[in-house]
């Protein structure tokens, strides 16, 4: 670990894939030399309860409290909260949303909510409140919600017999209730043209920023709707690594092969590189797609290729390792 003391790492995060990288991350670097600044777009209200899923999925498995199979949610959760909801169901007036049971929250993932809400109610910015999570689950690492101010991602849906076409639903309605299975027209950020980015500083100063392995649209488009975001990778290039998330053409986890094409985009390495390109000197892709690497240099972009499949612990920690030394053994004098 003692080769990286000195080096600063910011990571641009959403959602498991994220999580997993800086799992990996931590066990070669100093924890407190890592920052996760992490979207919060799809943060949403339920229950009065104020959920940021992101945030959480990354707290959870940093302090190695996620449950490992579904990969959100805390491990040996029990779900009697939600069961219990069931009892409303016939009495519920037409047009209510009260007692949603489409999202599912585990009985101990509750408290997480619980003082989340009432911290935020109490007049604490959700950058404190998450500060004060972190430490209850005693973590090092430094994580940083994307904005204080409120962004949601908007989901319009194309043609499609379970949602009227040109209907637009929330993320966690698109990813949630209907499982991502509706056709995607367009995405929108509300909000993000007055939300004020949160980690500015850090992107000036961080030795590596690294674009975790995390949907492009809506995971790492959130953060790049910010004012000045998309300015200061520009302008820090040379040291921004990303990790596709599309390997072979497909998402390990999650929509993003399909919203990318559904939006116009190639789904592949490639299709990445061409969406990071103007920010990102450097991408990292898996040894299905070495193939490709031409066509990614042919953006104006480094190619690294390794393992990054994150399997087991072993693939994790040299993915990390791989990726910050694509930035700091260019920066080492001759």
């Amino acid at each position: 670990m003692g080769k990286y003391d000195a080096t600063m790492i910011s990571v641009l995060a959403g959602g498991v894939g994220a999580a997993r990288f800086l799992s990996g991350l931590v066990r070669i670097v100093d924890p407190r030399s890592v920052t996760a600044i992490v979207n919060t777009a799809d943060d949403t209200v339920l229950h009065g309860l104020n959920i940021s899923p992101d945030i959480d999925t990354v707290t959870y498995t940093l302090a190695n409290a996620i449950d490992p199979e579904r990969g959100w949610g805390l491990r040996d959760e029990t779900w009697r909260a939600m069961q219990s909801l069931a009892r409303f169901e016939s009495i519920r007036p037409i047009g209510s949303t009260a007692a949603p049971t489409w999202f599912n929250l585990g009985d101990a993932d509750l408290a997480t909510h619980f003082y989340r809400t009432s911290r935020l109610q109490e007049g604490a910015s959700l950058t404190q409140v998450t500060d004060e999570i972190r430490r209850a689950f005693d973590l090092q690492v430094k994580i940083i919600p994307m904005s204080d101010d409120t962004v949601s991602t908007e989901v319009t849906v194309a043609n499609c017999d379970s949602v009227v076409s040109g209907q637009t639903i929330s993320f966690q309605e698109y990813f949630v209730r209907y499982r991502h299975s509706v056709p995607v027209q367009s995405v929108h950020f509300r909000g993000a043209e007055t939300a004020v980015f949160s980690a500015l500083s850090e992107l000036q100063t961080s030795d590596v920023i690294v674009i975790a392995p995390s949907n492009p649209i809506v995971s790492i488009g959130p953060l790049r709707a910010l004012a000045g975001v998309d300015a200061a990778l520009s302008a820090r290039r040379e040291s921004v690594v990303a990790i596709s998330p599309i390997i072979a053409g497909a998402a390990l986890k999650g929509p993003a092969d399909r919203m990318l094409v559904e939006l116009g985009h190639e789904a592949s390495v490639v299709g990445v590189a061409r969406l990071y390109c103007d920010i990102c000197a450097t991408l990292v892709i898996d040894t299905a797609d070495q193939d490709r690497m031409s066509e990614i240099e042919a953006t104006g972009m480094r190619c690294i290729v390794t393992n990054t499949v994150m399997s087991d612990t072993a693939i994790a920690d040299n993915l990390a390792r791989v990726t910050i030394e694509s930035v700091t053994t260019r920066k080492e004098p001759k």
